[in-house]
């Protein structure tokens, strides 16, 4: 059958996108990150694709396939599992497990690093500069490979490092660097 009359969902889903890593550069990832995703990965193995192959085995039982609702659902739902599954998988066999700890007490900005700093305009942030995986902005985590943290890596305290910024180039001075205990 020709590609013209497949449809979007049709394609293989091995092929999925994996955020870019810079050149000959590494998927670091802080212990607690590991564990997360891992866990993760566990529990859709283990408890929810099991559940779900349960539920599309019931509805197909039904009889007509077609407007079975729980049946459409339910392959809908195993695919997304299944792929997220793979991407897990795939992450975690990269992935490199980096421990922060190891700096604690440090002044220079490294991987696991919680950096604050001040930008030209008087704005204090904080950020922790974690895995791609595990990078969450909503509590001041940012990717390694991120502009600001790419910044910031290798700073120490009282350094201003320049920051390219869609504005024009902007000075951080870093305040302070802390690390978890270990």
């Amino acid at each position: 059958m020709s590609k013209a009359f497949t449809k979007d969902t049709d394609r293989d889903d091995d092929d999925l996108e994996l955020p870019p890593l810079p050149a000959g550069g590494k998927n670091y990832i802080t212990p607690a990150g590991f564990s997360r995703l891992k866990a993760e990965l566990l529990d859709l193995i283990d408890n929810e694709r099991p559940r779900m192959v349960e539920v599309v085995h019931w509805a197909a039982s039904n009889g007509d396939r077609s407007e079975n609702g729980d049946y459409l659902y339910g392959k809908k739902r195993l695919r997304e599992i299944d792929r997220r599954i793979r991407f897990l998988t795939k992450r975690l066999e990269v992935a490199e497990v980096s421990d922060p700890a190891l700096h604690h007490g440090g002044v220079q900005v490294f991987f696991g690093a919680t950096v604050r700093y001040v930008q030209e305009d008087g704005q204090e942030h904080t950020i922790t500069i974690v895995g791609i995986d595990e990078a969450d902005s909503l509590v001041g985590q940012v990717s390694w490979i991120s502009p600001v943290a790419r910044a910031l890596l290798k700073a120490r305290v009282g350094d201003e490092v320049p920051l390219q910024t869609p504005r024009g180039l902007q000075m951080l001075e870093v305040l302070a660097v802390s690390y978890p205990a270990p």
